[in-house]
């Protein structure tokens, strides 16, 4: 049964998701669709400089009267950058929708930006960038898209200690003044509320004001690179390719593909790798595609001398598909989706987060075709997307 969807953008150019559910939960975000990829390289990391600062602070309400808000009333809160989107989202009890409201609207809308919490929460995100580095599983999955694209879209979200000592408040204010406005904005929930409840606050408490965003264009390229670091005992490695965007059909093939490769433990080098012959103990992947930019990725942690013999077992498994993939086994695959799409739904947050992620794309009920388009994936485009030409890949290794 497809779920009750309202979609709107009103005439301040603010865009309302909406999915209706009766449990008494529910999930709020406000999104605003500026990221990593609206960078220009010199300022990398001021969309999630910015995203940490929303939290530092109002005129009515400082950082622990924001979180005493959600969480004193049963909720939680969070907030992501991603190379399209800054959100912040929370999940409480229905009846406290309009705290929810209140609270996000007011950080979005009249953050302090003050100085001296600005040099503060750089510390913060200095001490993010080492955790990542020092992470090897974070490290090479961020270091994977510098292989796979040249420009902003190959930097760390994070910046650098660069880039970070560069931002100061006239260019946070700058860039904020710029995205944070109701045309850029997206207001999403999901759970039990009301569709005109949620329009009329965003009509009664956002002015019609217009902000321009600028997409910086990176280029595709294909390298691989090995890192040697002492202090580790394990191998991390990335294998990725460039796959469909998402306003093309063949991206539900990208993603066939993908589950076939790492999609649980089922999937065929979790068998190989793992069950047969033992050489991992993490063998994952996924999909990045969005309208700018896609990739598929394959992480394994291993030995370091298994490095070479786990790129040829990709490889290898990928001509397999190439060449045998049947009909019976794409079925299959296709029901593994369709399957996990219903019960990633179950969770309030999860179906916001894909709903924002359809609407950056273009427009978030397409989100409900997503069984139709998986169901249509033909075999040829499987097996053509399997036929790898060219890919990336990264590894960090014990010295």
């Amino acid at each position: 049964m497809t779920p009750k969807f309202y979609r709107k953008i009103l005439k301040n150019g603010m865009t309302i998701l909406f999915e209706k559910r009766d449990l008494p939960i529910v999930t709020v975000a406000f999104a605003v669709r500026s990221g990593g990829i609206n960078e220009h390289p010199s300022e990398k990391g001021i969309s999630h400089f910015i995203e940490h600062m929303l939290y530092k602070g109002t005129p009515t309400r400082n950082s622990k009267q924001i979180a005493d808000e959600i969480e004193k009333k049963g909720g939680e809160m969070n907030g992501f950058t991603g190379d399209t989107i800054t959100a912040f989202w929370c999940k409480m009890p229905s009846k406290h929708l309009h705290t929810a409201f209140e609270v996000l609207s007011d950080m979005i809308k009249n953050p302090l930006f003050d100085e001296n919490e600005m040099e503060k929460e750089r510390k913060v995100i200095f001490e993010e960038i080492k955790m990542i580095r020092d992470t090897p599983h974070y490290h090479v999955l961020d270091r994977i898209q510098g292989e796979l694209y040249n420009g902003t879209l190959g930097m760390n979200l994070a910046g650098t200690y660069e880039t970070m000592k560069s931002i100061n408040r006239k260019k946070i204010l700058d860039k904020f003044n710029r995205a944070y406005q109701p045309n850029n904005l997206i207001l999403a929930v999901v759970g039990n509320a009301d569709f005109e409840e949620i329009v009329n606050f965003a009509e009664n408490n956002f002015e019609n004001k217009k902000g321009k965003i600028s997409i910086m264009k990176s280029s595709l390229k294909n390298a691989s690179n090995i890192e040697k670091r002492k202090g580790i005992d394990q191998a991390n490695l990335v294998f990725a390719y460039h796959a469909p965007l998402s306003n093309n059909k063949k991206s539900y093939a990208a993603e066939v593909l993908s589950t076939l490769m790492t999609g649980g433990m089922s999937s065929r080098l979790f068998q190989e790798i793992r069950e047969k012959r033992n050489l991992a103990y993490s063998v994952k992947g996924d999909c990045n595609i969005t309208k700018f930019f896609g990739y598929n990725f394959i992480y394994v942690g291993t030995q370091k001398e298994n490095v070479p013999l786990i790129k040829k077992i990709i490889l290898d498994e990928f001509k397999k598909i190439s060449e045998g993939l049947t009909e019976k086994e794409l079925n299959q695959i296709k029901e593994q989706l369709i399957g996990n799409y219903h019960i990633d739904m179950e969770d309030s947050r999860s179906q916001l987060n894909n709903l924002l992620s359809y609407e950056l794309d273009g427009n978030a009920g397409e989100l409900y075709k997503f069984e139709k388009n998986i169901s249509e994936v033909k075999l040829k485009d499987v097996k053509e997307l399997a036929r790898i030409k060219k890919y990336s890949f990264f590894a960090l290794i014990p010295e």
